[in-house]
């Protein structure tokens, strides 16, 4: 694989682990429920693609 192919796949496990966080923070800290859950699913999204890039 290339550089930055693997620099970009790396940015997007980061920043996964960053909206799972932030969505979990979101939801049982602040109780914002909508804005936590789409956090929630944009980083099950991001994995998903991470596992097909790197395919």
């Amino acid at each position: 694989m290339y550089a930055i192919a693997t620099t970009a796949l790396s940015l997007a496990v980061l920043a996964a682990f960053a909206l799972a966080a932030g969505g979990t923070w979101l939801i049982w800290k602040r109780r914002v429920y909508r804005q936590g859950a789409l956090m929630l699913v944009m980083a099950a999204v991001l994995i998903a693609n991470v596992l097909i890039w790197s395919l």
